[in-house]
C-alpha cells in the first residue's frame, strides 16, 4: 500500500500535473477524431470508439507512469475504465437529454466531464508525487 509521507515534493506535482495537463489534452482532443468523439456518444455501435478512446488515454498514463514511475504503470487500467465510465455517461445523458452544443446544458456537461477527468489525474498526480518523495526520503 502506498502511503503518503508526511510532505510531497512539489516538484513531483509540477512534473505529474504538467505530465497530465498535457495528456488531457493531447488524448481528449488532438488525437481523438470524429470517429471516436461522435461514436462513443451514439446509442448503438459506441463500444469500439469509446474503447479506442479509453485506450489511447490508457497508454498515454502509461507511458506517463513507465518513465517517472514504473511500479504504478498499473494505474494506465484504472484510468481506462474510469475514462470508459465518465464518458460512456456523458453520452447517454447528452443523448437523454437531447443536448447540442446550442445548449447551455450540453457545455456544462463536456465541463463536468473535464472536471472528472482532471479530478481522476490530481489522485494519479499525487500518487506519483508521494512514490517519488518516497524514493527521495530512502
Amino acid at each position: 500500500m502506498l502511503a503518503l509521507p508526511p510532505l510531497l515534493s512539489t516538484r513531483w506535482l509540477i512534473i505529474g500535473l504538467s505530465a497530465f495537463l498535457a495528456k488531457q489534452l493531447v488524448a481528449d482532443f488532438l488525437l481523438q477524431n470524429q470517429w471516436m468523439a461522435f461514436g462513443k456518444e451514439r446509442a448503438e455501435g459506441w463500444i469500439a470508439p469509446l474503447l479506442t478512446h479509453a485506450g489511447i488515454h490508457a497508454a498515454s498514463t502509461a507511458v506517463i507512469f513507465a518513465f517517472f514511475a514504473p511500479s504504478l504503470v498499473w494505474l494506465a487500467a484504472v484510468d481506462f475504465f474510469v475514462h470508459c465510465g465518465i464518458d460512456r455517461a456523458k453520452g447517454l445523458i447528452g443523448r437523454r437529454f437531447g443536448l447540442t452544443p446550442k445548449n447551455t446544458y450540453f457545455w456544462w456537461l463536456l465541463g463536468f466531464d473535464q472536471f472528472l477527468h482532471h479530478a481522476t489525474h490530481t489522485v494519479f498526480v499525487v500518487m506519483l508525487a508521494a512514490f517519488q518523495t518516497a524514493q527521495e526520503l530512502s
